[in-house]
């Protein structure tokens, strides 16, 4: 599974979910409605979980990354709404990157209190230009 794969090979971000925990949040954002994958015949290979204007999850399998599948699903987010918000890890210094190239600007940052990991992050957001 793509976000159990990103945790197990990413050293600054300690394991608080199990793998079957991962799966079912995965499957309560299916449920929802919220996500959109993105695939390469019959293989999964990113995804991206909205609700309305708040992007709660956006990954791409590492064996895809650098293709645009990221880029791909920001996008179709973005044309969905006018406004899109989402957290990410002030260690994600590639997120970090790909958000503003993608037009976000930093709103708050916090000490990572109220997340599950305990880590520092970084509140993003988006708005559409009026033309």
């Amino acid at each position: 599974m793509i976000l159990s794969e990103f945790v197990d090979t990413t050293p600054w971000i300690p394991r608080v979910h199990s793998r079957a925990q991962d799966l079912a949040h995965a499957g309560d954002m299916i449920e929802m409605g919220w996500v959109t994958l993105a695939e390469d015949g019959r293989d999964v290979i990113g995804f991206a979980a909205r609700d309305a204007g708040d992007l709660h999850a956006l990954y791409v399998a590492r064996h895809a990354r650098g293709r645009g599948v990221g880029s791909d699903l920001l996008q179709q987010a973005k044309a969905a709404v006018s406004r899109l918000t989402l957290w990410t890890f002030q260690a994600n210094t590639a997120a970090q990157r790909f958000y503003r190239r993608h037009g976000f600007t930093e709103v708050l940052r916090t000490d990572g209190a109220t997340n599950d990991e305990g880590l520092p992050d970084i509140r993003f957001e988006w708005r559409q230009e009026v033309a």
